[in-house]
């Protein structure tokens, strides 16, 4: 509690409406709540502070993104997924403070960007085929990326897009999969000491802004037709590309 009261609570507010918008967003639109967060948390707590920030946040929320989607979950995407995204997690946590990674971020910005014409905005439901065995390779590069920025999802949805996962069944696959990814990320922040007594209060604070979020979200995501799904996921994996390319170049020059 005294730690809780040395600390702005317009800040602690303002990071609870933070993590409430960024997951209604998140949920209609197959993820990207954490990249809108990033250049907002910069501002606030600081660059250092704000990936174990966004995933201490985004673990929090995950249960009720779970428990609401449950039975949508593809489980089969997810056993291939999930194990080499933890150790991805683990090892980009040891190397936090050290690697930079700002020539990722531009391909994987441009890539987020080409899915517009890959899609034609939403009125192509495939670009590319997309086996089981991907996930494994991508669940280590994606958590890797996202344990060292703070947010990674949208790269993953054109490729669950081409895999025929649309809609609830990819926002809970990936809640799923996001979950135990975050063990793996919360448990490496600890053991290497990169979370605070102050960080996991502002992470609590969007928690719970987020688990808000993902009940308006799935609200809404109930009254989406499949095109206007894909149109949300298509426009915020552009927005995202641009976001990470501008920080990337931004942390370059």
């Amino acid at each position: 509690m005294e730690l809780i009261n040395s600390l702005s609570p317009y800040l602690l507010v303002g990071l609870f409406f933070l993590g409430a918008i960024a997951f209604t967003l998140s949920t209609i639109s197959g993820g990207g709540g954490a990249l809108m967060q990033i250049p907002i948390l910069n501002f606030l707590i600081g660059t250092s502070q704000t990936a174990p920030v966004i995933n201490l946040g985004t673990f929090i929320s995950r249960p009720t993104r779970i428990i609401i989607f449950w039975k949508h979950i593809v489980w089969k995407i997810f056993w291939f997924y999930v194990p080499s995204a933890m150790i991805g997690a683990v090892l980009a946590a040891w190397l936090f403070a050290e690697v930079k990674i700002y020539w990722v971020q531009i391909i994987v910005g441009l890539f987020l960007v080409s899915t517009f014409f890959q899609y034609r905005f939403g009125k192509k439901e495939r670009s590319f085929e997309v086996k089981l065995w991907y996930f494994i390779p991508l669940g280590f590069f994606i958590s890797i990326i996202g344990t060292l920025t703070g947010g990674m999802g949208p790269i993953l949805n054109p490729f669950l897009l081409n895999a025929g996962i649309d809609k609830e069944s990819l926002v809970g696959t990936k809640a799923a999969q996001s979950f135990f990814l975050g063990i793996a990320q919360i448990g490496s922040y600890a053991l290497f000491g990169l979370l605070t007594d102050e960080l996991w209060v502002y992470g609590i604070a969007m928690g719970l802004g987020a688990i808000v979020g993902n009940l308006i979200g799935k609200w809404l995501l109930q009254r989406m037709s499949k095109l206007a799904f894909r149109k949300w996921v298509i426009a915020i994996m552009v927005i995202s590309g641009l976001a990470l390319i501008i920080k990337a170049i931004s942390e370059l020059l």
